[in-house]
């Protein structure tokens, strides 16, 4: 276990050293920051005097060593637009984007699942029938629609909930949070379920899918032969096995969810990461957009650690094979 989690250490740092290139490649050669900062109408001895002391006249490598040893210490300087630290502006609107991207989560893992296991269970009936119908909406609707639509027959229509913002938020010192207040939870439904949707089709079809293959399998006829009882074989034995894919895409998905919230928080004017980035790229705000995309890919990389880890846990051949390794 232990060999396991070092080599998947190894590979995440790896691969945050490429896209640090990556980000780095975007703040030296994507507009000039000097210009940004002072305006075009400073002298010229300001502009090579900001240069000296931002060390844009260095080389390339060592400015790249230190982009990397000030991206480890969370710095990656001012803000073009808002002439604020970036840090700062990613983590006082971080906490709008989690909990947005953990809400639609749990909506995407407990229907998914739930509505896997059961068109599986009834994959001839009519409810299934329906259930699987209605879920290509999920798949082929393009999300700004959905939330526009949303938007339209609840808020527009029924007045029911709100149509855009995060609501009365509570400031708890290190966390700003909307789950607190009754305006925050209902600015929350629309967004989540907008931003669920095509998760919960993609984790039903494959629950639905796994779980009638595992269905098929020699051991779960020889569980019905002992006289097991249906709930045992069906969730004791059938679901345990398919959530081994199941995990797998969850993990990628939900990564996917905190970095590619863009379209959501935009049709709902959510305060959150996503947001900041679309409008950090209209007016190319380059040190947003380097660090956001820091941001996006440290988020896959602890995702698809804990993924791989969880992976290892659940599936026993995994562990079966590094030990024939080992030995």
């Amino acid at each position: 276990m232990l060999a396991f989690t070092l080599r998947r250490l190894l590979q995440s740092v790896v691969v945050m050293l490429f896209v640090a290139l990556i980000s780095f490649s975007v703040f030296r050669f994507v507009g000039d920051p000097v210009a940004s900062l002072l305006g075009q109408e400073s002298r010229i001895q300001d502009h090579e005097l900001l240069r000296e002391q931002l060390g844009l006249n260095d080389s390339a490598l060592v400015q790249f060593v230190r982009f990397i040893g000030n991206a480890v210490q969370g710095e990656f300087g001012i803000s073009y637009r808002l002439q604020q630290p970036v840090t700062e502006l990613i983590f006082s609107r971080l906490p709008a984007t989690i909990e947005l991207a953990f809400a639609s989560a749990l909506i995407a893992l407990v229907f998914g699942v739930g509505l896997g296991v059961y068109t599986a269970l009834r994959p001839r009936s009519w409810s299934t029938s329906f259930i699987m119908s209605a879920s290509l909406v999920g798949v082929s609707l393009p999300t700004f629609l959905i939330g526009i639509g949303l938007i339209y027959v609840f808020a527009v229509e029924l007045k029911w909930l709100p149509s855009f913002g995060r609501g009365q938020t509570v400031d708890l010192g290190w966390w700003t949070t909307g789950l607190l207040t009754t305006s925050g939870l209902r600015s929350l439904i629309l967004p989540a379920i907008t931003l669920s949707l095509f998760q919960l089709t993609l984790i039903m079809r494959l629950v639905r899918a796994e779980m009638l293959e595992v269905l098929r399998q020699d051991y779960i006829r020889f569980a019905r032969a002992r006289g097991l009882a249906d709930r045992t074989i069906h969730f004791g034995h059938a679901l345990k096995n398919t959530l081994v894919p199941v995990i797998t895409i969850t993990g990628l998905q939900l990564g996917s969810v905190i970095a590619f919230a863009i379209i959501t928080e935009t049709v709902f004017q959510w305060p959150g990461v996503g947001s900041l980035f679309v409008n950090s790229v209209q007016v190319v705000d380059v040190p947003v957009m380097a660090a956001y995309l820091l941001f996006v890919a440290l988020v896959f990389v602890i995702i698809n650690l804990i993924v791989d880890i969880l992976y290892y846990v659940v599936d026993p051949r995994l562990r079966i094979d590094a030990r024939a390794g080992g030995s």
